[in-house]
C-alpha cells in the first residue's frame, strides 16, 4: 500500500501476532493463543520491526517486554485490527438501520481502561443510536439497573450483590500482578511470593473494589508491607512506582509499561492466593432487551481482549 510516497508493507497477520505477543508477554503464549508455531510468531514480529525500523520488544529470558515505541505502536495496531473487524461487521449488519437510545452505566476503572474500545466498535457499527452514559460506583449502578433507569452496565462484576435480579456476563478476568521500578531486587527473581513483599513500600489504588481487595490480601500476610501512598489515580501509581517510591499489586488490566514521564515499569507474577478483577456486562433480569442493547452487548463481546 502506497500513498504520497509513504509505504506500509506490514500485514494484518503480523499485527495480530504482535498484539498477541504483547498481551501475553511471550512468543510461546502468543503461539498457544493463536494455535500456530513459535517460529511463525518470531518471524512475524521480526518482519514487523524491520518494516517499521524500530525495536518493539526487549527480549528477556522470562519473555518479552514492550519498548516505549512498542507500547505506542500497540495502540495503533489494536485500533487497526478493530477497524478491520468493524468494516467486516458493516457488511453483515444493516448499518444505521438500528436507531433508538441506549442508557449505559460504567464504573470508573472500566471507564478508563475498557470502555473506549467497546464504544468505538459500537458507534462505528450503529452511528444512529443516541447513547447516554453515567459513571458511578457499582452499588449505585445496580440500583439504576434494577429500577430500569439503565439498559446495561459495564462494570466490575465480582461485587454484584443482587444476582437474582441481574444478568451478568463476563468479558474478561484480569489477575493481580506486582508492579516494580526498573532494577528492583525482585525483578530478576525466578519466583516471587507474597511473603517477599514484607518490608516493601506499597502504593495502594483506592478505586472501585481495588482498595478492599488489597486490604484483604495484606491482612493475610504475617508481616505487613508499609503503605507508602494511597491514591485514586492510576497514573499516580505508575509515576510513583516508576520513580522507586514503592511497589504496587494491581490487576494487569490497568498496566502500561511506561509512566507519563517516560520511566519504565516492570510487571511480575506473584505466587499465592491473589485476587482477580472481573469485568462484565450487567442488565436487569425479567425485562426484554431492546435491539440496541443486544447490539451493544455483541459489540462488547467482540471488542474486549483478554488481559
Amino acid at each position: 500500500m502506497q500513498a504520497g510516497g509513504w509505504r506500509v508493507a506490514f500485514t494484518l497477520r503480523q499485527l495480530q501476532f504482535f498484539v498477541a505477543a504483547a498481551e501475553r508477554g511471550s512468543v510461546s503464549g502468543a503461539a498457544r493463543a493463536l494455535s500456530i508455531s513459535q517460529s511463525s510468531v518470531t518471524e512475524a514480529i521480526q518482519s514487523l520491526e524491520d518494516d517499521l525500523g524500530v525495536v518493539l520488544f526487549e527480549r528477556r529470558a522470562r519473555g518479552l517486554d514492550l519498548t516505549h515505541k512498542g507500547s505506542l505502536f500497540l495502540r495503533h495496531a489494536t485500533q487497526i485490527l478493530g477497524d478491520v473487524s468493524n468494516a467486516r461487521m458493516a457488511f453483515r449488519e444493516e448499518v444505521g438501520a438500528v436507531g433508538g437510545r441506549l442508557s449505559l452505566g460504567v464504573t470508573s476503572l472500566v471507564a478508563g481502561y475498557v470502555l473506549s474500545d467497546i464504544l468505538s466498535r459500537f458507534r462505528r457499527a450503529w452511528p444512529q443510536v443516541e447513547l447516554s452514559a453515567i459513571e458511578d460506583n457499582g452499588d449505585y449502578l445496580q440500583h439504576l439497573l434494577i429500577g430500569g433507569e439503565l439498559d446495561v452496565a459495564v462494570m466490575l462484576t465480582s461485587s454484584i450483590r443482587d444476582r437474582a435480579a441481574l444478568n451478568v456476563e463476563s468479558l474478561l478476568v484480569s489477575p493481580y500482578r506486582l508492579w516494580l521500578p526498573l532494577g528492583h531486587r525482585l525483578a530478576e527473581a525466578e519466583a516471587i511470593t507474597l511473603d517477599e513483599l514484607a518490608g516493601e513500600q506499597l502504593i495502594v489504588l483506592m478505586v472501585d473494589e481495588i482498595e478492599e481487595s488489597t486490604r484483604r490480601l495484606m491482612g493475610a500476610l504475617s508481616v505487613k508491607p508499609d503503605i507508602a501512598f494511597r491514591t485514586r489515580s492510576v497514573e499516580a501509581v505508575r509515576s510513583l512506582v516508576a520513580t522507586g517510591a514503592g511497589v504496587a499489586l494491581l490487576p494487569s488490566l490497568v498496566y502500561r509499561p511506561w509512566s507519563l514521564e517516560g520511566d519504565r515499569i516492570e510487571i511480575r507474577d506473584v505466587s499465592g492466593d491473589l485476587p482477580s478483577v472481573q469485568v462484565g456486562l450487567v442488565w436487569r433480569k425479567g425485562a426484554p432487551l431492546s435491539p440496541v442493547a443486544r447490539h451493544f452487548i455483541r459489540a462488547a463481546q467482540g471488542a474486549v481482549p483478554e488481559r
